[in-house]
């Protein structure tokens, strides 16, 4: 076990800390993914203020008429085009995008959503993730178990030559 040990400010400021280098690659990969979850957990933010209704681009303007009146969808969630990409702010939360007809004002407007196929993909990539992750795990147990294994055949061998 890597004995811990107290460092000058001097050390601290020439480069790594001499704990991160005394880890081994495994705490290292389980340190890097931690920060990989907590570092991209921010991005969440626009998905979770889009099943809210509330688009963030639309929220110092006026709001858009499908929050605050009934309305009637005309063109099903389609995927946006790559010009709808770059010049709607719709098409920059989800990726798709449904035109609706708001029934008081009858204005025709775009509303952001999430299709069938862009759920599909995210639960393909979660469940994808997670093959991965079950996998580099049981591969870290087959090692450890393997580095016990030959600890407990070394110690029986030295056992036997003691005699």
């Amino acid at each position: 076990m890597p004995r811990v040990s107290v460092m000058s400010e001097a050390e601290v400021g020439a480069g790594k800390p001499r704990l991160i280098t005394m880890m081994g690659p495994r705490w290292r990969l389980a340190i890097a993914a931690l920060v990989g979850f907590v570092v991209a957990a921010p991005g969440l933010a626009e998905v979770a203020l889009e099943s809210d209704g509330k688009n963030p681009a639309s929220l110092p303007g006026a709001t858009p008429c499908w929050q605050s009146e009934d309305f009637v969808v005309t063109q099903q969630c389609a995927p946006c085009q790559s010009f709808q990409v770059k010049t709607m702010t719709e098409c920059r939360v989800t990726g798709f995008i449904e035109q609706i007809n708001c029934s008081a004002s009858k204005k025709g407007e775009y509303k952001s959503c999430r299709s069938m196929e862009m759920e599909a993909r995210i639960f393909w990539k979660f469940e994808g993730a997670m093959l991965g992750v079950a996998a580099v795990f049981a591969l870290l147990v087959v090692c450890r178990q393997r580095m016990l294994d030959r600890r407990a055949l070394e110690k029986v061998r030295k056992q036997i030559e003691s005699i």
